[in-house]
């Protein structure tokens, strides 16, 4: 039984959000461990890393409860018709996904609707019913090359939220707009987006 037949309430009590956190190959990457955290503190967490953001990411430094699938967990356990698709199964977990950090890369394959690796299935397969938000990371020049903007209206037009970028000393050494929004501010973003949600009866639980 999917995740979407399951019931909204565990023992009368309204059970937590299910956020998957998801990761593309950015400097940004390095906090991601950071941005479990803060959300695993208040919703059920499922973490997504794509397989150049694995060299930013400090594994070990994942919270304990926070599962991370890679591009290698995608097709490992199915054998068979009927047998479960991991981006699909993730798809319908989820209440919310959030893509932090987004890389040039991953935005323009999004934007184009390419489904190469286990992080871009999912948002292929996604019901846009449901919240997407994306933090953008990358260096100031391609944060402002014409196609960001081009890519950045079409995900808009899918209904995919932008957090947007901040301007700072990025990694390469630039100052400039481009740097990944802090994970502070990504969580609390989306937590106030999913209570006000809530209070109105647009996230449904079920």
């Amino acid at each position: 039984m999917t995740s979407e037949m399951e019931p909204g309430q565990i023992n009368g009590a309204p059970r937590r959000p299910r956020i998957l956190l998801a990761a593309s190959g950015s400097v940004a990457a390095i906090k991601f461990a950071n941005l479990c955290r803060c959300f695993s503190e208040w919703a059920e967490v499922k973490a997504v890393a794509t397989k150049p953001s694995l060299h930013f990411i400090d594994k070990a430094s994942l919270p304990e409860d926070v599962i991370l699938y890679t591009d290698e967990e995608e097709w490992s356990t199915w054998k068979k018709i009927g047998d479960s698709v991991l981006h699909i199964e993730l798809r319908r977990w989820a209440d919310i996904m959030v893509i932090a950090p987004l890389s040039a890369n991953t935005l323009g394959k999004i934007a184009g609707g390419l489904c190469d690796n286990l992080l871009t299935c999912i948002v292929r397969a996604w019901d846009y019913n449901k919240p997407l938000f994306v933090a953008p990371a990358m260096n100031t020049l391609m944060w402002n090359n014409p196609f960001t903007e081009r890519h950045l209206m079409v995900i808009d037009e899918l209904g995919i939220s932008l957090i947007p970028p901040v301007s700072k000393r990025l990694a390469c050494g630039d100052y400039g707009n481009g740097a990944m929004a802090e994970p502070s501010l990504i969580y609390s973003t989306v937590r106030l987006f999913y209570e006000s949600r809530s209070q109105s009866g647009g996230i449904n639980l079920a």
